[in-house]
């Protein structure tokens, strides 16, 4: 039985988008079209650092100027929101001052948020993308889908008859709460989901005397769950297993099948701890070519808890 809150996750009736406003040229664009899919209305929010308000005057004598940056972060955001209405989006944008990462989690539940929309930085001289420290911080902390947008990001002219969506799942026990999330994206989208698992190297797999490919025990779970969750949400699921490195292989299918959304679930042993400790999650958010949905692993145990005791309720 699907439960509300993974509903209201996948038809969002409210989508927070937090921009540095430098990123609004790339984010926006994302954000519209799911608006446009979901009927959501868009919350813009800024966070100013008590920093940025800090000027000087003509002694050099320093003084907070906070009312002419609020002014600056108004004439940024309100065009886009203007731009929204003429969609038929509702918008509205709000700038707030202090911890960027804290007021972004209170704007989420001042506005009762379903979805929250944020950018990635660009790649650094070491070639390392740098997510930044906000965006770590709301990836760790969120009790709802996250999705970010990369600096490769690009949003399609035309996705023709084919959409996909890819849920990567490391599969287990909370793999089909994010599993269904995904199913039901894909289904609102009219998009196919792709269930995609990435094994060790097949040739690592064939010493140990493991069944590799169609043949694995991995391919046989992927099918039983694209079977369940296929039934309950009407999405066409296609399960696919390929060896190699995760974090290559998942956007290396995103990009052969041209994905409009990557789904993950983040657990506590993919990073969001501290996001560089294993690279998986960190590299498709650095590098995927269309926005990356994350979920907490926590999340999804929550939202599949819900579910089930809905379900017990009705057979009592």
């Amino acid at each position: 039985m699907p439960d509300p809150i993974s509903l209201r996750w996948a038809h969002p009736a409210v989508i927070l988008v937090a921009t540095d406003l430098s990123d609004l040229d790339r984010l926006m664009p994302f954000t519209l079209q799911q608006a446009s899919e979901t009927g959501a209305r868009l919350v813009l929010i800024h966070v100013l650092a008590s920093s940025a308000a800090l000027s000087a005057d003509v002694t050099g004598m320093p003084y907070y100027d906070t009312v002419g940056v609020l002014e600056s972060a108004d004439k940024s955001l309100l065009p886009w929101c203007e731009f929204a209405r003429r969609k038929g989006v509702a918008c509205d944008a709000l700038v707030r001052e202090g911890n960027a990462a804290w007021q972004i989690a209170a704007a989420a539940r001042q506005f009762k948020a379903d979805r929250i929309v944020l950018g990635t930085r660009s790649r650094s001289k070491l070639s390392k993308l740098l997510l930044g420290s906000v965006a770590e911080q709301v990836l760790r902390s969120a009790n709802l889908p996250v999705i970010t947008v990369g600096p490769e990001a690009r949003l399609p002219v035309d996705y023709g008859d084919k959409q996909v969506v890819v849920h990567a799942t490391r599969l287990g026990e909370t793999s089909r709460a994010s599993a269904a999330l995904a199913c039901r994206i894909a289904a609102s989208q009219n998009a196919i989901l792709l269930l995609l698992h990435v094994l060790p190297p097949a040739d690592e797999m064939e010493k140990q005397g493991i069944p590799t490919g169609m043949d694995s025990a991995a391919m046989g779970e992927l099918r039983a769950l694209a079977a369940e969750i296929g039934a309950e949400c009407g999405a066409t699921v296609e399960p696919v297993v390929v060896h190699g490195n995760p974090s290559i292989e998942i956007l290396a299918t995103a990009s052969e099948r041209d994905a409009r959304l990557i789904v993950l679930t983040a657990t506590h042993r993919s990073g969001l701890e501290n996001l560089t400790r294993d690279r998986t999650v960190y590299r498709v958010l650095a590098h995927a070519r269309c926005p990356v949905l994350t979920l907490r692993e926590e999340a999804a145990q929550s939202s599949e808890a819900f579910a089930a005791a809905a379900a017990e309720m009705q057979h009592h």
